[in-house]
């Protein structure tokens, strides 16, 4: 695989979902997508109606959702709605954050209902599960990455981004020898350069979450060059 400024892109949600993340800051996620053709481009839940009206004649330039952001906390019922309202609105991925004290308490039944609930109200479209794998142990992280694969998630995804430790390469490799081929994985929290991407991909990573400011840093040192990476599967050729 070789990554450079037209592949890459297509590997990379774009987000603006910070509590203080402005409607300028959205027109520029808008703009930056546009120009370089990111898969897809989140923003809080109360922002989608604004986003994907702004996207709708960008039929290669999705709109994802952040279900249950930040914290994972809120009950199931609630997740569902939120799912069943932003699919209405047009999102057409699904970023939920897993029930994250349930699983450290050993409730894992809990957590894997509530993961298959949001699968299920997704009705097919793909669902990535956000494992805040800074939050847990190498045990934890296993355990929760089985669960989702269980419950039927597209993704397994490291993070929300609004932890103070990054993800690592090691949290990617954990989670790849748990999925396997059953689940793609994506990360999110703490990728702010190309040699963190070019590694992730290299451990089995297959999309990025990325926020506005580090894109570009991202994408202004990445130029022109083309980058040879492993090979790893991608959900959209």
């Amino acid at each position: 695989m070789i990554i450079n400024k037209t592949t890459l892109p297509r590997m990379i949600d774009i987000s603006c979902v910070r509590t203080d993340n402005t409607i300028e800051e959205l027109e520029g996620m808008v703009e930056l997508a546009k120009k370089d053709r990111f898969i897809c481009c989140f923003s809080m839940p109360c922002f989608t109606g604004w986003l994907t009206d702004k996207l709708k004649d960008e039929k290669d330039i999705l709109t994802g959702a952040a279900i249950g952001f930040p914290s994972g906390a809120v009950s199931t019922a609630a997740k569902i709605l939120d799912v069943r309202e932003q699919k209405e609105l047009g999102c057409r991925e699904f970023d939920m954050v897993i029930n994250v004290g349930a699983l450290k308490s050993g409730l894992y039944g809990l957590v894997e209902d509530d993961i298959k609930a949001v699968v299920e109200a997704a009705d097919g479209f793909p669902v990535k599960t956000i494992l805040e794998v800074t939050l847990l142990t190498d045990d934890e992280i296993k355990k929760a990455a089985e669960i989702a694969v269980k419950a039927g998630t597209t993704f397994v995804k490291t993070g929300t981004g609004w932890m103070k430790d990054p993800t690592r390469v090691h949290h990617i490799e954990l989670l790849k020898s748990v999925v396997g081929n059953d689940a793609f994985i994506k990360a999110a929290g703490g990728v702010r350069t190309v040699d963190d991407v070019v590694n992730m991909i290299n451990a089995g990573c297959s999309r990025f979450g990325i926020g506005i400011k580090s894109i570009r840093n991202i994408m202004a040192d990445l130029g022109d060059k083309n980058i040879e990476c492993s090979d790893v599967r991608v959900l959209y050729k």
